[in-house]
């Protein structure tokens, strides 16, 4: 257990305090950058100067950075514009709550809130949430809460963690396929299992499910949706998904067939 800890980067908490120096605000900002940006992005921070600034000021607190970092041109870049829904989604997770999904239904909140409010409003619903307040308040940097033994979190929510930060350094991939898309349509566990291994999710693989999507990016902008489902198999699913996104289309909802 103690080597996959490590693997998915488990960090202890990290809090801007009143009086803090300049190297251990350094700390923090380096901090923020490797949660929200991931391990794998390496930038000079001139992108964040005046936010740096205000958060050496006093004029915002940490949690404000993040926010700044999570809504900038930088972010959507690396994880909005190059990734599937449901990839952002886990990403966002990971990077704003420090834990995985934890199933379909804040998988469809999330594209609802994206769908009537937008990418801004969406990162909000995260940031200022009460389990971000509650874990994080306003001056410490989110960190990666499921690497580690938890109230609430079960050994799936450890199991998808692996799976999302499994990589160099416990880094994100931009990769814009699903990681956790079977597993939290169909409720099966996550197997912890050697990256080359093809083996797949046991139990309930003979369930169905229904996809509901829009057909067109540009018409979801326009909040004009032209809703379309289909009806496929487990094994069916991460392939019609795929499917769906390269058409320009945005998944609404996966619901399972009774």
């Amino acid at each position: 257990m103690s080597d996959l800890i490590t693997m998915v980067g488990a960090t202890a908490p990290l809090e801007m305090r009143p009086n803090t120096t300049e190297a251990e605000l350094q700390d923090i900002i380096r901090a923020v950058y490797k949660q929200v940006l991931g391990n794998a992005h390496i930038i000079d921070g001139s992108e964040f100067t005046s936010a740096e600034s205000m958060l050496r000021n006093g004029d915002m607190t940490v949690r404000d950075f993040v926010r700044a970092v999570a809504q900038s041109e930088l972010y959507q870049s690396l994880y909005f514009q190059t990734s599937s829904q449901y990839r952002f989604i886990e990403l966002n997770c990971i990077h704003l709550l420090g834990r995985p999904p934890l199933g379909q239904a804040e998988i469809a909140e999330h594209v609802a809130t994206y769908n009537a409010d937008g990418y801004g409003a969406d990162i909000d619903s995260y940031i200022d949430s009460e389990e971000y307040v509650s874990n994080f308040g306003e001056n410490i940097v989110p960190y990666n809460r499921s690497a580690n033994t938890q109230a609430g979190f079960t050994t799936e929510t450890f199991n998808r963690t692996f799976a999302l930060l499994r990589g160099p350094s416990g880094s994100t991939s931009n990769s814009n396929a699903s990681k956790l898309l079977s597993s939290l349509a169909a409720n099966l566990a996550t197997p912890v299992k050697p990256a080359a291994s093809k083996s797949a999710s046991g139990g309930n693989t003979a369930k169905r499910f229904q996809i509901r999507y829009s057909t067109s990016g540009a018409a979801a902008r326009l909040n004009k949706y032209s809703q379309k489902s289909m009806t496929v198999s487990f094994s069916q699913m991460s392939a019609s998904v795929q499917s769906i996104h390269k058409t320009g289309g945005r998944i609404v909802s996966i619901t399972e067939e009774g």
